[in-house]
């Protein structure tokens, strides 16, 4: 809980706790595109994203990746490895950032000295579990169609009658999202752009209407 013992709402740390985690540590800077974390890697630190985004992904033997999620300031990752294993995923830096990056055996002692924060992690986590498990079902039951029209809902937002994409994707940016190729993502996106129900607002997409239940 925070100081006011409400819990936290999502996975962004309080004021206070950034304050009091930054005595731990040290501060990285990072270019875009940097890798921060590799798949498979025995490190343990956790990262606290003090400015820019991340993403974090999976890969397949043949090269193919899928967006599990991304990160900005105020949160963190890299949590998983608490349990003494291997990454899991893979974090790349989508643009310039700057991450707070504690130790394991000092994030252990933080842990134990601020319950907050164990909190925090502990909703974090579950709140992961559910959306991981909201996708697996996605990908296992919704066709591409399905897949895209449940990340744009997702990802933005009503700006008068329309609902506008609050980041700027590319059409890979959104197959890596919804395991589907670019090809695909291409081909619905332009069939949809031409029935008048998306389009382009300065770099981002716009949802000009109720997108269709089936395609």
């Amino acid at each position: 809980m925070d100081r006011t013992g409400s819990l936290p709402i999502d996975d962004t740390l309080s004021k206070a706790l950034l304050a009091e985690i930054a005595t731990h540590g040290g501060t990285r800077n990072f270019p875009a595109h940097a890798i921060l974390i590799n798949e498979g890697d025995a490190t343990d630190s956790l990262y606290i994203v003090l400015s820019g985004r991340v993403k974090v992904y999976a890969s397949s033997e043949d090269g193919r990746d899928v967006v599990l999620g991304e990160h900005g300031p105020g949160e963190y990752f890299g949590e998983l490895s608490f349990d003494g294993g291997r990454r899991s995923v893979s974090v790349m830096a989508l643009e310039p950032c700057s991450c707070r990056v504690v130790q394991g055996a000092q994030l252990r002692e933080f842990l134990a000295a601020h319950p907050d924060f164990a909190l925090h992690l502990a909703l974090k986590l579950s709140r992961m579990v559910r959306r991981l498990t909201e996708q697996v079902k996605s990908l296992a039951l919704q066709d591409v169609y399905g897949r895209l029209v449940r990340l744009l809902m997702e990802l933005s937002e009503p700006v008068g009658s329309e609902r506008l994409v609050k980041q700027k994707l590319t059409q890979q940016d959104i197959a890596e999202r919804i395991g589907s190729s670019r090809e695909m993502v291409n081909r619905v996106l332009k069939e949809l752009t031409t029935g008048g129900y998306v389009a382009q607002r300065d770099g981002r997409l716009a949802i000009l209407r109720k997108l269709p239940a089936a395609w």
